[in-house]
């Protein structure tokens, strides 16, 4: 990490730290840079995954470029200027234009997984909306929802009603977020399914800069979706995926109770979901797998 003495004699200031990227404001930019931390259970971990940040920052690139004919998005640029002798930054670096996010995360679902598969077993239904009996872990829903979600700094996203997220958006943003984000997963599945990835659920952010909506973040990475091989899609239980889920069942395995400080992660588990990460970049961008 910088010094604010290194920063500011570049024109650079730290906005915000989160668990994974780095918000920086210079000149009229907003910068974000990747890290190679990782965080599960709402705790970031003491033990980085190399590459990450650049794996990461390569998805997201990808797809900007790739969905922009349907929205607009945030990125500038990637490259460093050649004042700034960060080189550590290279292949990590978003430079963005700043807008106002969005106060929702904009969830969408294209199979029944996580949050969504214990609501089901519950009452039958995803989000409150209701869904034919028999369903299994993992299959399909008879067609993509769009589930928001609050976006909390600290602890968990809280899910939002259609009526909540109108209340906080306004009904004529709340249609159009709501219809986009279908649109941009749609896009999204059917490109990656012909690499053999399934899209199974994903959240997307957005911010408004002026009038104009733009996409934002990072977008269809294995941090923000569930990403599985189609080759290894198997419905009626927990599917393999290409994220974090070695350091989820690592850690879900250990005597520990998911509060700071989080315990250090093995080398095996390290290279284990570096490999998973990389994997989906070749899988899905592999001209871009230069940069890292």
């Amino acid at each position: 990490m910088r010094t604010q003495k290194e920063l500011a004699h570049f024109g650079l200031r730290l906005v915000h730290q989160g668990k994974v990227r780095d918000l920086y404001a210079w000149r009229d930019e907003l910068w974000l840079v990747a890290s190679d931390r990782i965080s599960a259970f709402d705790c970031i971990l003491p033990t980085p995954i190399p590459g990450k940040g650049k794996i990461l920052t390569q998805i997201s690139r990808g797809w900007f470029s790739l969905l922009a004919s349907l929205c607009p998005n945030h990125a500038l640029s990637y490259d460093l200027p050649a004042e700034i002798p960060f080189p550590e930054w290279a292949g990590r670096l978003t430079r963005a234009r700043p807008c106002r996010p969005l106060p929702i995360e904009c969830v969408v679902r294209g199979y029944l997984a996580g949050s969504a598969w214990k609501e089901y077993r519950r009452s039958r239904t995803v989000a409150g909306i209701s869904l034919p009996a028999g369903l299994r872990e993992g299959d399909s829903l008879p067609e993509p929802i769009f589930t928001p979600t609050t976006k909390a700094q600290v602890g968990h996203d809280l899910p939002l009603s259609a009526s909540e997220a109108e209340e906080l958006l306004g009904t004529a943003l709340h249609a159009r977020v709501s219809s986009l984000s279908l649109e941009l997963y749609e896009a999204g599945r059917r490109y990656a399914l012909e690499r053999g990835i399934l899209v199974a659920d994903t959240k997307f952010e957005f911010g408004m800069q002026g009038e104009e909506l733009l996409l934002i973040d990072e977008v269809l990475t294995p941090d923000s979706s569930r990403l599985w091989p189609l080759s290894e899609y198997h419905p009626g239980g927990p599917c393999p995926s290409f994220d974090k889920q070695f350091v989820r069942d690592y850690l879900e395995a250990l005597p520990w109770n998911k509060q700071p400080p989080a315990p250090p992660l093995p080398e095996e588990i390290v290279a284990k979901t570096q490999a998973k990460y990389r994997e989906a970049l070749q899988r899905l961008f592999p001209e871009l797998g230069e940069q890292v």
